[in-house]
């Protein structure tokens, strides 16, 4: 969860949950990145979180709305996209858990596609630079005695 405190009252001013109901320990604790950007003709305070999950988000760092949420690259599988109006991922059930059903290369892997390395935001060229692995995994369920 991508959660925000008010510095003057500490008071909690939003709270957006990147992976709910996370399957596959996604747990995205990582860095965020603060920059202002154009957005809609306007410069906005953004806050940019590329997950473990596989997902690049963006919120507006004093509201908390979602700006933008896209996957690294086309081998994330476990979402088809996030809604950006609801925020909720649209998840493949083809690649969820369910102790019937043994998965085969599900992407990102429980190390996620973007972990724990650090990210850099060049303001003049407007591109983030981040490191990222390309591994997958299976699910494979079984029962215990």
């Amino acid at each position: 969860t991508i959660w925000a405190r008010d510095v003057d009252t500490g008071r909690a001013k939003f709270g957006y949950q990147k992976t709910p109901h996370d399957e596959w320990d996604y747990a995205g604790v990582n860095y965020m990145g603060l920059s202002e950007q154009e957005v809609d003709g306007k410069v906005q305070p953004l806050l940019t979180h590329p997950d473990r999950n596989g997902i690049v988000y963006t919120l507006n760092r004093e509201t908390g709305a979602l700006v933008n949420a896209f996957k690294i690259d086309d081998t994330v599988n476990w979402v088809k996209k996030v809604d950006l109006k609801t925020g909720l991922p649209i998840r493949d059930p083809e690649y969820a858990t369910r102790m019937d059903h043994e998965t085969k290369g599900i992407c990102p892997s429980a190390m996620g596609y973007h972990n724990q390395g650090i990210e850099s935001y060049d303001p003049d060229k407007k591109l983030f630079f981040m490191g990222v692995n390309h591994i997958c995994m299976d699910w494979e369920p079984f029962m215990l005695p």
